[in-house]
């Protein structure tokens, strides 16, 4: 049995399906652990979502901000016609509610304490352990699978508030731990988010650093997993395991192998 990490496939199908065929992915033996973000900007999020959903229990993903925005998409448009095509074309698929009950099942955050993983989509703020960061991921599933889920979706965008407190409550809390865990890039020291742009690789926003680049973040005792910064690019550390290669953007899409770190990729569209 072989578990493989794989980043933002964000509706790249033939990448995907070469990259499973590369590594001989067998879904009765292997396990595929992805860092979110299945859907958008591919041009093939529908076949995407059929394709890992016909994996079974083999795949096991974090919520991405673009799955979440599509699972808003799906409360908002009963009956479809979103303004966005390709997420039109799960709305208006035959099987469109099963596809999106499925994707909507799956946490924010993942623990694997065999192998002291923690995978979210995006990362985390310093004050945050992995314990933590699992509890307060979980207010967040608890009212995706509630009936105030649509009020959520109503609420979940934004950029305010800007400062992780944990005294914060209501709907800017639950909105800022959606930030932190399908969004955040950038942090200062007290959990205070830039979330309004994005710099190359060692361009830095004054007084903010990469969340994982902080020396005292409680997350570094753990391995990190996490995707949604293609300007990133692949980066194989110690401490964190950055996959958002760029597939959509005319990159790869990886894989890493956790038995043994092995690297895997292919070439997305150009």
């Amino acid at each position: 049995m072989a578990t493989y990490l794989i980043g933002d496939i964000q509706g790249c199908l033939d990448p995907l399906k070469r990259l499973l065929d590369r590594i001989d992915f067998d879904p009765a033996a292997d396990r595929l652990w992805l860092a979110g973000d299945l859907v958008n900007r591919g041009g093939h999020s529908l076949e995407v979502l059929r394709l890992l959903k016909g994996l079974g229990e083999s795949v096991h993903t974090v919520l991405g901000n673009h799955d979440l925005h599509l699972l808003a998409e799906d409360a908002r448009h009963t009956g479809g016609h979103s303004s966005n095509p390709e997420m039109d074309l799960i709305l208006q698929a035959h099987d469109r509610r099963e596809l999106l009950d499925w994707l909507g099942a799956f946490p924010l955050a993942a623990w694997h304490e065999e192998h002291r993983i923690l995978r979210v989509h995006a990362g985390v703020v310093p004050s945050w352990d992995w314990k933590a960061t699992m509890a307060h991921a979980a207010e967040v599933e608890a009212v995706l699978a509630s009936d105030r889920r649509k009020k959520f979706f109503k609420r979940m965008y934004g950029n305010r508030p800007r400062r992780w407190r944990d005294d914060h409550g209501g709907w800017g809390r639950l909105r800022m731990i959606t930030n932190i865990l399908c969004r955040i890039r950038y942090c200062d020291p007290v959990g205070r988010v830039h979330l309004s742009g994005i710099r190359p690789h060692g361009k830095k926003f004054k007084g903010y650093l990469p969340w994982f680049k902080h020396p005292h973040r409680q997350t570094r005792d753990v391995k990190m997993v996490f995707g949604h910064w293609a300007a990133l690019g692949l980066k194989q550390k110690k401490r964190y395991l950055a996959l958002d290669s760029g597939c959509v953007w005319g990159g790869m899409l990886s894989a890493v192998r956790l038995e043994d770190e092995a690297l895997f990729q292919e070439p997305g569209p150009h």
